[in-house]
Formats: C-alpha cells, structure tokens, sequence
C-alpha cells in the first residue's frame, strides 16, 4: 500500500496466500502426503465439511506429471510451469 498515491499493489505472494485460502478453509487439518518429486511443493489439508484439498506449487519452467495416489484410486494429471494448482477430493 502507498498512502502517499493511494495505491495497493499486488504481489504474487498475495495471490498465492489468496489460492490457499480459497480452498484450505478455518479449521482445516494437515494431513499425511507422500511427495516423490522434489521439485513440487506440495500440501494437503481436510478440510471442515470432509472434503480434502491438495495445493501443489510447480516453480519449474516446464509443466510436471503428477500421480495421485487415494486408496484404490489413481488419478494423472499435469502441472502447468510456474503453476500453483489445487486438486479438490469431496467426501
């Protein structure tokens, strides 16, 4: 914020604080993930009405595979480069 000009700015930082809290909702709990790629940043969160979000950050400059693993269900799908991504799993 610039009180001089009256002007808010903006930062990636913002929108990224933005993306998590628009699907990680108060009350929500942590919970165990297994990451094998080093190069993704990844969390998982339940969240209070059972639902499981899983925000996943890829800084790399090109796009990523992603395998996630529930129970007896397995999903593929890709992160696009420089990309913050949330998978939504309702109960």
């Amino acid at each position: 914020v610039d009180p001089e000009s009256d002007e808010v700015y903006f930062t990636p930082l913002y929108y990224t604080l933005s993306h998590f809290s628009r699907f990680i909702r108060p009350g929500a709990v942590r919970i165990g993930f297994e990451n094998s790629d080093p190069d993704l940043m990844v969390t998982a969160a339940r969240n209070p009405d059972g639902s499981i979000a899983v925000v996943v950050l890829n800084m790399n400059h090109e796009a990523k595979p992603i395998n996630l693993a529930l129970a007896d269900k397995d999903i593929n799908i890709a992160i696009n480069a420089k990309a913050v991504q949330t998978i939504i799993i309702n109960k």
